[in-house]
């Protein structure tokens, strides 16, 4: 428990996928961890997984477009703990649409959690950390899509990300606070529930497992972890991810671990 102890850590989409599986890597490491995503009930079932397991966390269930509301929670983080030593940006969302059928409410929900959620809780994130004298770590989930070529609207969003990122890493080269994006290929998570189900139940179905998801549904965890036992491809697994961020947080302040690629040992079309 000792590698994070007393750190504070706050973590965006901690109701699932990636977010939940890096929020309870980072409880078990000894950190305190607030989650926030929009299911309550989901974010309720992780904290009481990571407290059964010693660990401490916070929640908080809201909608990430709600600017204030998620400035509001990074500084209350910081002020109930003295301190910010982790932001993970891990809500994401997909809708894969073609650009030519797709419709305005799409591009604005991707690029209101994918892009502006993302900005308003890291720049929450720099001034809590300089408020607190913390050094610390904004991590940005972002894919493989963003330096892909065509890969539709999403991919747009996650290179928006990925250039911000690198645009924050140069703001703050001369600051204790490192900027970290780590950009997953494709990953059997969640954050598939907006992808058509004959193409979900299809790719469940090639892997032996049970096959009837519906559009919308909360993917359980467990085709990801039966994908493990047929050897993941051509998926990669939350486990990887949460190793990469696990990997650039506990570097010195003085490295700094800038992007993280992390595919499938087989590549997928359309990096998700």
């Amino acid at each position: 428990m000792s590698l994070l102890n007393n750190k504070t850590a706050i973590v965006t989409g901690a109701s699932s996928g990636i977010g939940r599986a890096v929020a309870l890597n980072l409880a078990q490491k000894g950190a305190h961890v607030f989650l926030t995503g929009r299911d309550e009930g989901r974010l309720q079932e992780a904290m009481r997984t990571i407290q059964q397991k010693g660990g401490s966390a916070s929640v908080d269930a809201f909608d990430l477009r709600d600017s204030d509301r998620l400035r509001a929670f990074v500084a209350t983080a910081a002020k109930e703990t003295g301190r910010l030593d982790i932001m993970v940006n891990a809500a994401g969302v997909d809708h894969p649409g073609a650009i030519a059928d797709d419709g305005l409410t799409d591009w604005q929900d991707m690029f209101d959690i994918n892009v502006i959620a993302m900005l308003t809780g890291s720049q929450a994130a720099i001034r809590a950390m300089r408020e607190t004298k913390s050094q610390g770590h904004i991590v940005t989930i972002s894919s493989g899509a963003g330096p892909a070529e065509g890969v539709r609207v999403y991919g747009g969003t996650k290179a928006a990300v990925n250039l911000l990122c690198q645009a924050l890493r140069n703001e703050l080269e001369n600051e204790p606070i490192r900027i970290v994006n780590v950009m997953p290929g494709a990953v059997a998570t969640n954050f598939g529930r907006n992808f058509g189900p004959e193409f979900i139940n299809g790719v469940l179905n090639s892997f032996g497992l049970p096959a009837d998801f519906k559009t919308g549904d909360v993917f359980p965890d467990s085709p990801p972890e039966a994908l493990k036992d047929r050897g993941r491809v051509p998926f990669a697994s939350q486990d990887d991810i949460v190793r990469a961020v696990l990997y650039a947080v506990t570097q010195p302040y003085e490295v700094n671990v800038s992007e993280i690629l992390v595919e499938p040992r087989k590549a997928f079309p359309n990096h998700a």
